[in-house]
C-alpha cells in the first residue's frame, strides 16, 4: 500500500497527513501544543494530555492492563497488525483508525464544505482553509502558512535547496509538483485542453491565459496607463510597456539602428530609405 505523505527532511513516508505533521515537528522542533497552566509545549496532543496529569494528580493507568498498553510507548511493542498492508500498532484503537485508509471510511465531516476525513486531526488541519488561520511562521521573511508542509516547501526559497532532480537534464527543483511540471518539457505531454477550441497546453497557467482569448477578458493592466491585456508575460502587455520604457531590443545589423518592435526592424530592412536592397542599389552598393 502506497504511503502518499513524504517527509521532506528525511524521506520517511506516512499513510496520514496528520502523522507526517507530527513527525515533521521533530525536525523543526516545533511544539504547537501548549499547556495553559505552566506554558510547557509538546509535539502532539497526546503528549500534552499525559502532561496534564502532573497538575491534576490524576493517575490514568488505574489497572495493570492500561499500564501495559502505556509501556508499549517505551518498549516499541506493536502487537496489532493490519491485515491489508502489514503495518503494526501499539494500541487496538490506532489499528482501527489506520484501517480507514483501506476501507475509505471518513467519519469526520467539515461543517463548512462537507468534505469528510478519517481523523479529527486531519479535519482540524483542513479547517484552516476556511478560517484562514496560518499558524506556521517563516522566521526568515515573516510569511505565514496554514500547513507545516507548505512552510517547509517555502523555506527552500531561502535555503536554495532543490532536492528533486530531473533525470533528463539534471535541473533541480524545490518540490515534486515543480519537477512534474518541468518533465513535460521533455515528454511533450499536454494534459490541459481548452474546452472551446481543443488547443492543449503543458501547464494549467498557460491554459488559463489562453481562455482570455475566448472570453475577451483582459485582467492585466499596464502599471503606467489604463490599457489592459489578456496575457501578463510574453503577450501584448510586455510589448506595450516599451512605449513607456523606451526599450528597443531589435537592432539593424547593417547600420545599428534600434527598434522597439521587430516589425519595424523588418520594414526598415526592406525600405528604400533604410538598409534594404532598394537603398543599397540607390547608393551603388547593390
Amino acid at each position: 500500500m502506497e504511503r502518499p505523505y513524504g517527509c521532506t527532511s528525511c524521506n520517511k513516508r506516512f499513510f496520514l497527513e496528520s502523522d507526517l505533521q507530527k513527525h515533521a515537528a521533530r525536525h523543526t522542533r516545533e511544539k504547537p501544543y501548549t499547556c495553559p497552566l505552566c506554558g510547557k509545549s509538546f509535539v502532539c496532543q497526546s503528549q500534552l494530555d499525559i502532561h496534564h496529569n502532573v497538575h491534576t494528580g490524576e493517575r490514568p493507568f488505574s489497572c495493570s492492563c492500561q499500564l501495559r498498553i502505556h509501556e508499549r510507548v517505551h518498549t516499541g511493542e506493536r502487537p496489532y497488525q493490519c491485515t491489508q498492508c502489514g503495518k503494526s500498532f501499539g494500541q487496538f484503537c490506532s489499528l482501527k483508525r489506520h484501517q480507514m485508509v483501506h476501507t475509505g471510511e471518513r467519519p469526520f465531516p467539515c461543517l463548512h464544505c462537507g468534505k469528510q476525513f478519517s481523523t479529527s486531526t486531519n479535519l482540524k488541519v483542513h479547517q484552516s482553509v476556511h478560517t484562514g488561520e496560518k499558524r506556521f511562521h517563516c522566521s526568515k521573511c515573516g510569511r505565514n502558512f496554514s500547513f507545516l508542509t507548505a512552510l517547509e516547501l517555502h523555506q527552500r526559497v531561502h535555503t536554495g535547496e532543490r532536492p528533486y532532480t530531473c533525470p533528463h537534464c539534471g535541473k533541480g527543483f524545490s518540490s515534486p509538483a515543480n519537477l512534474e511540471s518541468h518533465l513535460r518539457t521533455h515528454t511533450g505531454e499536454r494534459p490541459y485542453g481548452c474546452s472551446i477550441c481543443g488547443k492543449k497546453f503543458s501547464q494549467f497557467w498557460n491554459l488559463k491565459i489562453h481562455r482570455n482569448i475566448h472570453t475577451g477578458e483582459r485582467p492585466y493592466q499596464c502599471s503606467l496607463c489604463p490599457e489592459r491585456f489578456s496575457d501578463p508575460k510574453a503577450g501584448n502587455l510586455k510589448k506595450h510597456q516599451r512605449v513607456h520604457t523606451g526599450e528597443k531590443p531589435f537592432s539593424c545589423d547593417q547600420c545599428g539602428k534600434r527598434f522597439a518592435w521587430i516589425c519595424n526592424l523588418r520594414t526598415h530592412q526592406q525600405s528604400a530609405t533604410g538598409c534594404g536592397p532598394q537603398a543599397r542599389g540607390a547608393l551603388g552598393l547593390g
